[in-house]
């Protein structure tokens, strides 16, 4: 048995705080540990044996006994509807840079996003520079009017979709022009 040094409190052999001051115990006092007994690899063979045993049931109870044949759905991306469910905004057809459809919700793909500080003027030269490259319903939004953005961005956009499959079908052609394109949910 020793001291602690802060308290004067008895301490057993290896023990590394005092239980009646909590100071933290240095040198000799901590002395070596034990180790546990029975070691580490019995437990761990036994752990490996048991995981073994619970991977075996789960794949004879999720496969029922059957030799099935898994199937899995693979595609290409969705296409745009003939009849969207967004009102197309009101100058697509034009080369003119379009707003975000008042008070719709929808995805698009975001060109670019820059900071208000730079301002307005910025963001409608990359505008007008992806709309010269051929990307289809190009506009600009102010990030600040919608929930799902950062605000204090002006965010460059390319088109108005109902849902993100068709956004991202419109992704591979913006990604061309724009590597860092990405698919964005706008929500007012």
């Amino acid at each position: 048995m020793i001291a602690c040094p802060r308290c004067g409190d008895a301490l057993e052999r290896g023990q590394e705080y005092c239980l009646t001051c909590g100071a933290r115990l240095a040198g000799a006092a901590a002395g070596p540990r034990e180790p546990p007994a029975g070691g580490w690899l019995p437990r761990a063979g036994l752990a490996l044996v048991v995981a073994a045993l619970g991977a075996g049931a789960a794949i004879a109870v999720g496969n029922g006994g059957r030799a099935d044949r898994l199937l899995t759905a693979t595609g290409g991306f969705a296409t745009v509807p003939a009849t969207p469910t967004l009102p197309a905004p009101a100058e697509a057809g034009t080369g003119a840079i379009l707003d975000w459809p008042a008070g719709e919700e929808g995805w698009t793909v975001v060109l670019a996003t820059l900071p208000q500080t730079e301002g307005r003027r910025a963001a409608i030269a990359r505008a007008r520079e992806a709309r010269r490259r051929g990307l289809p319903a190009v506009g600009i939004l102010d990030s600040s009017r919608f929930a799902s953005l950062h605000p204090g961005y002006w965010v460059v956009f390319s088109g108005v979709y109902p849902s993100e499959a068709e956004a991202a079908s419109a992704l591979p052609q913006a990604r061309r022009l724009v590597g860092a394109a990405a698919t964005r949910r706008i929500v007012p």
